[in-house]
């Protein structure tokens, strides 16, 4: 499309107004100054377009140019995005360092991805097959751990003339349609858009993380949706790390939306360390991170939420289950609040926009397990971090956040000192997948697992009661039925939902070796509970073997799991024993 150019008429931070566009449209990408920043149109009124830029716009004054690209803000999807490191408007940052030095100098232009490396191509379409737009046709070893799948780009149908193996750049053509139209290995897509499916699966199968208190209370389907608010300090990135390294999903989109920098520092040093799991090869191979940090343009917080799902949304499109970790949504809506503010809108609550929840819904809502173009099953699950002040939920980010997620990581700082990890609060949290959820637990893991689960939340609920009753009259007036509650309440909060992060065997737990574990705990109550009724004191209890033997039980291997759970229901057997002499 021909460009059209016209000139700055008023600036205001991040948002500037130009006149004399021709033909302007709604988030077509403009570049403003002489030095070419890039900005996105966001309102049109008058004649005039209202731009909000991604990068510093000091200096800029009236009478500047501004040039139209006549596109929408686009990403560019192919070989190489695995392993990169982006900024909210993809340029990667080791590219940025090379051209401007340590520090992000503005009007930077440089490739998403590398032009000129060649990549092998392997067809999996031959000659004269009929295709159509999101059909593969080939693939091409992007990492040691991920196969990019080439996808027939949107609009674009018909059969097969010519195709070849051999070592193509992103920008040569690896195959022709009778139609005309050259298939490369890349393809562009406006980040606003959300790429099309044939329809949504029901969430009934959930993504495994590994973690106790998250695959057992409160679960996220694949293709779900989960908040984590809580204050500073309370562990959000390190839950998300967690399950970035140990979720079952493929592919990890890890969203630094205008977190500190030395946080994003931190994930920026530490990802590239990790090591995936289940293959032994670096985490970084089945990972793209994107950086905006809050010292960069606040605009650009936006840009990068967008881009992130994009990118998520692309490899979903190829069959594979994405994890995008959002950190933190807060930061981005901090931006809305700021344009918002530049652009004099009426403000709602607490001064953000009023399309704040509707902002929010849309970038979730792009989430889903689905069948995609292909016929194949992807999915992109969202866990966006909300860093509410002070730890306030009752603030406008979180609450809306809360009505368009089906899951709710309530963490809390408290738990977070006391070295409480994860430290998600169990009585504050929720998850309304439990429902979906239940049935794939019951055929996978075992039938009794949704009664164990309810019963096991039943004691916690019982201890916080207890509890407030100990405040007043003090644990030795209870009676020992209240006793052996909060004794059995103890080990599922120390021995389950405790869990090591940086122990090679406590850091992931399989749900199977989890319902050996809770299955031990429970079996310990009913145990307590019937010798308590014949006369045992508590006191005698806390001196038997399976109590010591079910708090190492998160350190036994997977191996050896099945035959230490014999060990201990035969230790809890003996606890009969004890029913005997009370007599």
């Amino acid at each position: 499309m021909a460009e059209s150019k016209g000139v700055i008429y008023r600036v205001s931070g991040p948002v500037v107004i130009a006149d004399g566009l021709k033909e302007p449209k709604m988030y077509d990408v403009v570049k403003v100054g002489q030095q070419g920043l890039i900005g996105e149109i966001i309102k049109l009124v008058g004649g005039k377009a209202t731009i909000q830029v991604y990068e510093d716009t000091t200096g800029l004054k009236p009478g500047d140019p501004v040039e139209s690209t006549g596109v929408p803000l686009s990403v560019t999807l192919g070989p190489g995005l695995i392993g990169s490191i982006f900024d909210g408007i993809q340029r990667p940052l080791d590219k940025i360092k090379a051209k401007s030095g340590d520090f992000i100098a503005r009007g930077v232009n440089v490739e998403a991805v590398d032009m000129k490396k060649k990549w092998r191509f392997v067809p999996t379409a031959k000659k004269g097959d009929k295709v159509k737009t999101g059909d593969i046709i080939g693939e091409v070893d992007e990492t040691s751990l991920v196969k990019h799948r080439v996808l027939v780009p949107q609009g674009v149908n018909g059969t097969i003339s010519d195709i070849s193996e051999g070592s193509f750049a992103l920008e040569d053509t690896v195959a022709s349609l009778g139609s005309g139209n050259d298939l490369t290995l890349m393809q562009k897509w406006p980040v606003r858009i959300a790429r099309p499916v044939i329809d949504k699966l029901p969430p009934d199968v959930p993504l495994v993380t590994g973690q106790r208190v998250v695959d057992t209370f409160f679960p996220i389907a694949k293709g779900g949706t989960a908040a984590v608010p809580g204050p500073f300090g309370s562990g959000k990135t390190v839950i998300q790390q967690q399950l970035a390294k140990w979720s079952d999903s493929e592919i990890v989109v890890y969203v630094g939306c205008g977190e500190r920098g030395n946080e994003m520092t931190e994930v920026l040093t530490e990802f590239p360390h990790l090591v995936d799991p289940k293959s032994g090869r670096p985490i970084m191979d089945r990972t793209i991170l994107i950086a905006n940090t809050s010292n960069m343009p606040v605009a650009a917080r936006e840009a990068s939420i967008y881009t992130g799902i994009t990118l998520a949304e692309y490899y979903r499109d190829m069959g594979y289950n994405v994890a995008l970790m959002a950190d933190s949504t807060s930061r981005w809506a901090e931006a809305l609040r700021e344009i918002s503010g530049r652009l004099e809108e009426m403000p709602g609550e607490e001064g953000y926009p009023a399309y704040l929840g509707r902002k929010v819904a849309e970038f979730y809502e792009r989430a889903g397990r689905v069948h995609v173009l292909n016929g194949e099953v992807g999915s992109v699950s969202a866990i966006g971090a909300v860093s509410p002040p002070g730890g306030d939920t009752s603030e406008p980010v979180s609450q809306n956040t809360l009505r368009v997620t089906r899951v709710f990581w309530a963490l809390d700082a408290s738990l977070a000192y006391r070295r409480h990890f994860p430290s998600i609060n169990w009585l504050n949290s929720y998850s309304l997948y439990l429902d979906d959820l239940s049935k794939w637990y019951a055929d996978n893991v075992d039938k009794e697992w949704n009664s164990m689960r309810a019963g096991a939340m039943s004691i916690l609920q019982k201890e916080a009661e207890i509890n407030e009753i100990v405040q007043l009259v003090g644990y030795d007036a209870l009676p020992e039925k209240e006793k052996e509650v909060l004794d059995i309440a103890k080990s599922i909060r120390e021995d389950y939902l405790q869990q090591s992060a940086y122990d090679e065997v406590d850091t992931y737990a399989s749900v199977h070796k989890q319902y050996l574990m809770l299955k031990s705990i429970l079996l310990l109550d009913e145990a307590e509970r019937h010798v308590v009724d014949k006369g045992v004191m508590i006191e005698q209890l806390r001196k038997v073997d399976a109590k010591q033997k079910i708090a190492r039980m998160k350190f036994v291997k997977e191996a050896e799991i099945d035959g230490y759970f014999n060990d201990v229901r035969s230790s809890i057997n003996e606890i009969s024993k004890m029913e005997a002499k009370a007599k």
